[in-house]
């Protein structure tokens, strides 16, 4: 092999690496998760996620950051950055607690942790959003 060759190998294989620890940051969360701020309420499995309400569903998953399942009960009280998926009825099933660090990383922003404000300003916003792109395309 040429030093050409080499050198592109070794800088796919750091790539790569780069990539599977960000992959491996999400600790085997699929691919159709979502990332959202939940607060959990002093009485779960009432929980608010990203400002709206919303409900765990019966037998929820929590992994903490070192994969073990974590009680509702023990989140109560609290908002943590999370990636989720919900069930066939809609309710939150599937939870994986970040860091703020990976929270950040995948689009989120620490400034949203407790600020119903800025949620607010967001639906908002992306209401102006829909409503002119309607007007643009003539609906």
């Amino acid at each position: 092999m040429n030093r050409w060759t080499l050198t592109a190998l070794a800088g796919f294989a750091l790539a790569a690496t780069a990539v599977s620890a960000q992959v491996s940051s999400i600790r085997g969360a699929p691919k159709d998760v979502k990332p959202a701020i939940i607060a959990v309420s002093a009485t779960p499995p009432i929980i608010t996620l990203d400002g709206k309400a919303d409900r765990f569903s019966p037998g929820a998953r929590i992994k903490d950051r070192n994969e073990r399942l974590v009680l509702t009960g023990t989140l109560a009280g609290q908002s943590v950055y999370t990636l989720y998926k919900r069930d066939a009825a809609g309710l939150v099933h599937e939870v994986w607690l970040l860091t703020e660090e990976e929270y950040r990383k995948l689009g989120g922003s620490s400034a949203d942790l407790g600020n119903p404000e800025g949620y607010k300003r967001f639906a908002e916003l992306l209401d102006l959003i829909w409503a002119n792109r309607w007007l643009l395309l003539g609906k």
